[in-house]
C-alpha cells in the first residue's frame, strides 16, 4: 500500500494541479448548467409517455414542440462555441489573464479558422448546387467543433497571458476609466492570438483538407471517438476512478480532466436523438452516471442499504442511517470516509470490483437490446435511481434493469461488509468489557455564552 500510494499520490497531484487540465476542466463545466437546463426543454418535448405528443398538440397544437426545442438547440447547437469561451475564460483565469478578455480573444481565434462559406443544403439536407450561403455552420460551432475549440483556446489562451503577463501593453495614463484600460492593456496580446490564427488559417488553405477543422477531425477527434467507445477505455476510467478513492484522491476530479471524449458523444448522441436518427454511441455520461455508479463512486447504494439492514455494529448501522438519504442522491463522502473506504482492504475489493460489474453488464445488455440506449440527455447526476434510467432512455426497462444491479451490488458487498461488521462488533464488545466509554458528542455541550 505504502508503494502504491507513493507512485500514485505524485501522478495525481500533477494533473489535479496542472493548469491547462484545470482550465479543459472547468471550461466544460462552465457550460454545464446551460446543458443541463436544455436537456430538461428537450426531454418535455420527448416525455417517454404514450400519448404525451398527442396530449400536447391537442391543447397547444401542433407547434407546441419547437417552443422547447428552441431552447435546447440554443445549447446542443453551440456546445463548441460555448467550449471556447468558457475553456479561455479559465485559461487566462490559470494564467493571470484578463479572463473576459481571454474568453473573449479564444472565442475570435476559434472564428477565424472557421469556414463561412457554405453550401445550401435542400429540406431534405442534400447540398444544392451552385448555391452559398455566407454564415457560422452548426457543423462547426456544435459537437463536432470541440475539439478544435479546445485547441483554439488553449494554445490561444496561453500566448495571450504570456504577451499579457510580460507586460506586451498599451499603458494609459492615469484617470482613465478602468474599463478603457483593460481594454487597451489587452489589444496587442489579443492582436498576436488574431495574428496566429490568421497566419494559421492561411497554411492550411494550401493543403487538402483546406480548413484546420476538417483536420482535427478527421486526424484527432474522430479517432478518440472511435476510442471513447469502447469497452476497455471506459472500464479502465472506471477502474482508475474507484482506485484513486481508495487512496482518499477523488478519481473523478483527476480522470475527468484528461478523459473528456464523455462530453463530445453525449452532446452527438443527443443531436442525433433530436433529429430522430439512430443513437450511435453506447458510452455517454448519461450511460457512466446512471447505469455504472448508484449512490456516488464505487456504487455505493447497496452497501449503504446493507448496513442500514443487515449489519448490527451501532457504527456502521448508525453511519448507514445518516447516509442513505444522500446515497439516494449520489453523494458518498459520508461512507467513503466515514466507514471508511479509503485505506481499507476490506471495502476496496468490491468499492472497485461494483462499477466495472455494472459497466460490463450494461454495455452487454444495451448491446443485446436488453435495454435501450440513453439518449444523450443531460440529466443531473444528483438524479434517483429508476428516475434516471426511465428518463435517460425512456425506458422503463432501463429502471428494472437499474434496480437489478443495485441488487447484484448488494449481493457483491455482503461478505466484505459482514467481515467489517463483525470486526466492528468485537471493537464495540471490546470498549464495553473494559468499561470504557465511547465519547458522544452533544449539542447540550456547546457554550455559546462566549462567542
Amino acid at each position: 500500500m505504502d508503494k502504491l500510494e507513493k507512485l500514485l499520490m505524485p501522478v495525481a497531484d500533477v494533473l489535479t494541479k496542472n493548469r491547462v487540465l484545470i482550465a479543459i476542466r472547468d471550461g466544460f463545466l462552465i457550460t454545464t448548467p446551460l446543458l443541463i437546463v436544455g436537456s430538461i426543454f428537450l426531454l418535455f418535448a420527448n416525455f417517454p409517455i404514450p400519448g404525451w405528443e398527442g396530449f400536447m398538440e391537442g391543447i397547444f397544437g401542433s407547434s407546441w414542440a419547437g417552443w422547447f426545442t428552441a431552447v435546447s438547440r440554443a445549447s446542443f447547437n453551440c456546445t463548441a462555441l460555448l467550449t471556447a469561451l468558457g475553456t479561455g475564460y479559465a485559461m487566462a483565469r490559470e494564467f493571470g489573464g484578463d479572463k473576459i478578455q481571454g474568453a473573449a480573444v479564444a472565442l475570435v481565434s476559434f472564428f477565424i479558422l472557421m469556414p463561412t462559406n457554405h453550401q445550401a443544403t435542400d429540406a431534405s439536407g442534400a447540398l444544392i448546387e451552385g448555391s452559398n450561403v455566407s454564415g457560422l455552420s452548426f457543423g462547426y460551432i456544435g459537437p463536432d467543433g470541440i475539439f478544435m475549440a479546445l485547441i483554439c483556446a488553449v494554445l490561444g489562451g496561453w500566448l495571450f497571458c504570456y504577451a499579457y503577463k510580460k507586460g506586451w501593453t498599451i499603458k494609459m495614463p492615469a484617470g482613465v476609466p478602468p474599463a478603457v484600460t483593460d481594454s487597451f492593456a489587452a489589444l496587442v496580446p489579443s492582436a498576436l492570438v488574431m495574428t496566429a490564427a490568421f497566419l494559421v488559417r492561411i497554411g492550411f488553405s494550401f493543403t487538402e483538407y483546406g480548413y484546420v477543422q476538417n483536420f482535427v477531425v478527421a486526424i484527432l477527434q474522430t479517432p478518440l471517438q472511435g476510442l471513447g467507445d469502447t469497452l476497455g477505455a471506459n472500464a479502465l476510467y472506471s477502474f482508475m476512478c474507484t482506485f484513486l478513492w481508495f487512496f482518499g484522491i477523488n478519481g473523478p476530479a483527476v480522470c475527468n480532466s484528461v478523459y473528456f471524449i464523455g462530453n463530445v458523444l453525449t452532446a452527438q448522441q443527443l443531436l442525433a436523438f433530436e433529429a430522430g436518427e439512430a443513437l450511435p454511441y453506447i458510452f455517454t455520461n448519461p450511460f457512466s452516471n446512471f447505469f455504472t455508479n448508484f449512490g456516488g463512486g464505487g456504487s455505493t447504494l447497496g452497501l449503504v442499504i446493507l448496513m442500514c439492514t443487515v449489519c448490527k455494529s451501532q457504527r456502521i448501522k448508525q453511519l448507514g442511517r445518516l447516509s442513505i438519504v444522500p446515497g439516494i442522491f449520489g453523494i458518498n463522502e459520508p461512507i467513503i470516509f466515514g466507514l471508511p473506504v479509503v485505506l481499507n482492504p476490506i471495502i476496496a475489493i468490491p468499492f472497485v470490483l461494483c462499477p466495472l460489474f455494472n459497466l460490463v453488464a450494461s454495455y452487454f445488455a444495451t448491446v443485446m437490446e436488453i435495454i435501450p440506449r440513453t439518449t444523450g440527455v443531460n440529466l443531473p447526476w444528483t438524479t434517483p435511481i429508476g428516475f434516471s434510467g426511465w428518463l435517460s432512455t425512456g425506458s422503463f426497462v432501463a429502471s428494472l434493469w437499474q434496480f437489478g444491479l443495485l441488487a447484484m451490488n448488494m449481493l457483491i458487498y455482503f461478505p466484505f461488509i459482514k467481515t467489517l461488521d463483525k470486526k466492528y462488533l468485537e471493537d464495540e464488545a471490546n470498549v464495553e468489557a473494559t468499561g470504557g466509554e465511547e465519547d458522544e458528542i452533544s449539542f447540550d455541550d456547546l457554550d455559546l455564552e462566549n462567542l
